[in-house]
């Protein structure tokens, strides 16, 4: 599939076919829709995506040369994993572990690839997409709470605490931030009906977080929502524009204040929210609480070239490693544990180089990366090395960056092509 772009349009000319085309994208509405149901396996999320491989595989895509240091680091990542691997291979779920983390990796290069391509399109499927996952996965954690349904609190809650459609709490809280995140773009900046509906989605969205009872979570919705909003601030083109996100970003905290009282006001919800609220929980302190086992865990690290391999961490220690940069080291060695954070910190930094490029997809780049930014944080406390839509939001990243670099050379070209008229 060829495209020619042009400097002032961020749509290039497509050779495939318009049904093609829409089909493209209605995939990748539906990857991003998928993502929220990941109780099953395989989940829908991975139907939807080899659905798409296939379909984009045959349509055609572009491998280019700017991701080629994401595709050597994914590499060693997982040699390193694989070697780490070898002694514990015979042990219950390491074989399924390595196969998931090459099968992640693969994902990362073939959502850099799409995203490269129809960029602003694809990334507006992407996001309605994610919307609509974390409505119904919102939506499922809150009525299992309140068990609106029949036998729901049993099977979308754990332990007292709503998981909706997910396994985990933890990883609801955290696979709902970047709707979040996009529904509060609509809030501050949309027209007013808009607006309004964005925020009772935002609305139902943050109670299903405050429900999942997850620090992280909290923290990484208040932090990715303050760095997205200034960064929405700085590149904003107006002063009017500037002026209705501030105002509006007030107004929500005032909103999201009063929420929080309100929920603080039910006995069994403010008890929970005081209890999880506190860092002084018995796994998080002590000498083989989270932190301490950080700190254990770096030291053994130093000592073993080649990991303990997957999964074996808590062979050692009372609990999971809960620190995916630690894991890395524990469960691929030295060169996972350099490349790893290598990838995170080399994304970040031409994360933060791509910010205030104005393209048209600017918006949901300021999104993305505000929630991949949130992730990134969040992986110091919890093993996120097979959250999916980590992985996805690093596969766009990096598409971003691609289609950035194109349409940021493609403008400089227009501006310094003579005029064909003199």
């Amino acid at each position: 599939m060829a495209y020619a772009a042009s400097a002032g349009n961020s749509l290039p000319s497509m050779t495939a076919a318009p049904g093609v085309l829409a089909l493209q994208r209605a995939l990748v509405w539906l990857v991003g829709a998928s993502g929220a149901i990941v109780f099953i396996e395989p989940s829908p999320y991975e139907l939807a995506t080899l659905a798409a491989t296939i379909l984009f595989f045959a349509t055609g895509l572009r491998l280019r040369l700017v991701f080629m240091p994401l595709l050597l680091l994914l590499f060693l990542i997982n040699i390193g994993y694989t070697i780490g691997a070898i002694p514990v291979l015979d042990r219950p779920g390491v074989a399924n572990w390595i196969a998931t983390s090459w099968y992640l990796a693969v994902t990362v290069i073939f959502f850099a690839m799409v995203f490269s391509e129809d960029t602003e399109a694809r990334l507006d499927m992407l996001r309605r997409g994610l919307i609509v996952g974390g409505l119904i996965a919102a939506i499922a954690a809150v009525a299992g709470y309140f068990n609106l349904v029949p036998g729901g609190y049993d099977l979308l809650t754990l332990y007292g605490r709503a998981r909706g459609t997910f396994k985990d709490p933890n990883v609801l809280g955290a696979f709902l931030i970047l709707p979040c995140l996009f529904a509060l773009q609509s809030v501050v900046s949309d027209r007013i009906g808009r607006s309004l509906r964005s925020t009772l989605v935002l609305g139902i969205m943050t109670l299903a977080i405050l429900l999942a009872f997850s620090r992280a979570a909290w923290g990484g919705l208040v932090l990715t929502s303050a760095f997205m909003l200034a960064l929405m601030v700085l590149t904003s083109p107006s002063v009017r524009q500037r002026s209705r996100i501030i105002v509006m970003t007030v107004v929500a905290a005032l909103v999201a204040a009063m929420l929080i009282a309100v929920l603080l006001s039910l006995d069994s919800i403010g008890e929970m929210l005081k209890q999880r609220a506190s860092f002084g929980q018995s796994y998080d302190t002590g000498r083989f609480g989270r932190f301490g086992r950080h700190i254990l865990g770096a030291e053994m690290a130093l000592d073993l070239p080649f990991g303990i391999g997957p999964l074996q961490f808590n062979r050692y220690f009372p609990e999971d490693t809960h620190n995916s940069y630690l894991n890395a080291f524990m469960s691929g060695g030295w060169l996972t544990g350099v490349c790893y954070p290598a990838l995170v910190f080399v994304t970040v930094i031409m994360g933060f180089r791509h910010a205030f490029v104005p393209t048209p997809w600017q918006r949901a780049y300021l999104a993305i990366f505000a929630a991949f930014l949130g992730t990134v944080g969040m992986s110091l406390v919890i093993d996120t090395d097979h959250w999916r839509h980590f992985w996805l939001m690093l596969g766009a990243m990096w598409g971003m960056f691609a289609a950035t670099q194109r349409w940021r050379a493609n403008a400089d070209g227009a501006l310094t092509a003579p005029d064909p008229r003199t």
